[in-house]
């Protein structure tokens, strides 16, 4: 029987976000997807400033950026009437946000921890998924196998033995394995076989996708460049701003969603008929589910298995690969011997957490386009729409707090706002140092010190169970921010202790290799 660590259910962007973690923490995995090759779907559009910190530490944030939209677009949200300017359709208000080459020059500008790492960005799913997939199938650690399905499993205490099929020929084979993972989606199989329910709301609203190429940029940019147009009716996903695009909309009332003309629904969105290839186009249901548990036994769930949300914040695909770099770390330092049974059991009370957190700010953005859906019914001077849609605001996509804030001790923080902190379980704030460098650019893969003055690491250093990284910081502009003179971070980059002095190292590590905060 074939036998590897760690068996990945499932090939999207988490799963392989997911082998990338545990390949770069030197731990083999097995990944099987059932689907013959990367999605054709969009099914999501932006990898917000946090995911893009963490694929930069797994190598790839260069390789994605290549393939997104070009770094001096926007990211716009436009609300409108109509795109058909000539049968009178206007814009009613935009909200404004920077692309990434103006992003990354506000982030070295304000350079005081509020900013990110990296800039968000703009591209589709269709997109990420061949750059991630390349670069696990290059790796020797990952064994990556796509039109194989898991088909169930049986685990015991010493591992999990389970059952996949290669979808073309019928055949099965039982492998071994220490850990599985299920990030195999929204009908997650691996969830099933565990038994674990969803809690929320299924099916909360019906939608309709038609995913499309058109050069007709005279109409579909009728008011210049912009990520999303949005109307009462639905929104329209600049994919690459130039022939690529989705609407996200509305069966009509009283239409089977089987009976469903794209080309009419398009024409009656955009105002005028227009010319255009349809890709895929299709109805489908939101969600606000949160998986129950997020393990059983040596079985852990991830992404769509463990949590489901409305897009509106986009924070599906974003928040899975949050779960994919928590657990990565936490089964590599399982399998390497490092780790006690807390730190595995630490991954459900860190993550589910969040995505509650997640689930409650998708449903509350929801609930301000539903107003704004009210307002189109009932305000009929376009300005005062307009103005009333701009004192509602934007939060779905101005949640620093819930991108940047969220923090593994307990504490809720303001979902709008994010404030820099280094209190054990938060995300350690980002600066650049004076070399040019960031500072997130100089954490080790593993765990990481620093030292701020002349701290004494030496008991933290000695009693280390697990590679260690110092890095002296000679910055005393920054003593205030960091607030400790040794703080120890994570291979996520969140800080699992700080002080002034640590006269017990062997004492925190016993905590941090047990999942809990120092």
């Amino acid at each position: 029987m074939n036998r590897v660590p760690v068996l990945i259910a499932g090939g999207g962007p988490v799963g392989m976000t997911l082998a990338r973690t545990l390949a770069l923490h030197g731990v083999r995995c097995l990944l099987v997807e059932r689907n013959a090759t990367t999605t054709r779907h969009p099914k999501m559009d932006i990898t917000n400033g946090r995911s893009m910190e963490l694929f930069r530490r797994l190598g790839v944030a260069d390789r994605l950026r290549a393939v997104a939209v070009p770094e001096d677009n926007n990211f716009d949200i436009s609300w409108i009437t109509s795109l058909a300017r000539e049968a009178g359709g206007r814009e009613l208000h935009r909200f404004r946000y920077p692309g990434v080459t103006e992003k990354r020059a506000e982030i070295l500008a304000r350079n005081d921890g509020t900013q990110p790492r990296e800039p968000a960005m703009r591209v589709s799913q269709v997109m990420i998924e061949p750059v991630l997939r390349d670069a696990i199938l290059g790796h020797p650690l990952v064994d990556a196998r796509w039109g194989v399905a898991f088909e169930d499993f049986e685990q015991d205490e010493a591992g999990v033995t389970v059952t996949l099929r290669t979808v073309e020929t019928g055949a099965t084979e039982q492998v071994r394995c220490d850990f599985l993972a299920g990030c195999d989606g929204g009908t997650s199989a691996v969830r099933e076989r565990l038994g674990i329910a969803l809690e929320g709301r299924a099916a909360v609203a019906q939608r309709y996708m038609i995913h499309f190429r058109s050069e007709a940029r005279e109409l579909l940019q009728a008011f210049g460049v912009a990520w999303h147009y949005q109307t009462d009716k639905g929104t329209l996903i600049a994919q690459d701003d130039r022939d690529t695009w989705t609407l996200q909309t509305r069966p009509p009332p009283g239409v089977d969603p089987a009976d469903i003309d794209p080309d009419a629904l398009l024409d009656a969105w955009a105002g005028r008929a227009f010319a255009r290839e349809i890709l895929v186009a299709n109805p489908w249901f939101t969600h606000l589910l949160l998986a129950e548990r997020y393990s059983g036994g040596r079985v852990f769930l991830a992404g769509d298995a463990a949590h489901q949300y409305i897009p509106t914040g986009g924070y599906g695909m974003n928040t899975g690969i949050g779960d994919a770099v928590d657990l990565g770390w936490k089964l590599a330092a399982a399998v390497k011997g490092f780790a006690t049974p807390g730190l595995l059991e630490s991954y459900e009370s860190e993550r589910r957490p969040v995505g509650l957190r997640n689930r409650l700010a998708s449903e509350r953005h929801t609930g301000v386009r539903l107003k704004i859906a009210e307002l189109y019914q009932s305000e009929r001077d376009p300005d005062a729409l307009g103005r009333a849609i701009a004192a509602l605001g934007n939060a779905e996509n101005e949640s620093w707090g819930i991108e940047f804030g969220y923090r593994y001790d307990g504490v809720e923080g303001d979902p709008v706002v994010y404030e820099p902190t280094t209190a054990p379980g938060a995300r350690l704030p980002s600066v650049f140092l004076a070399d040019g460098r960031a500072l997130y650019d100089h954490l080790g893969p593993w765990f990481t010190l620093l030292r701020f003055g002349d701290a004494d690491p030496s008991s933290l250093i000695d009693s280390a169970p697990a590679p260690l990284e110092i890095v002296n910081v000679a910055e005393p502009r920054l003593a205030p921010l960091y607030g400790a003179r040794l703080l120890l971070v994570r291979p996520d980059t969140h800080v699992a202790w700080r002080g002034n002095a640590c006269p017990d190292g062997a004492a925190v590590w016993a905590k941090v290799l047990d999942g809990k905060l120092a």
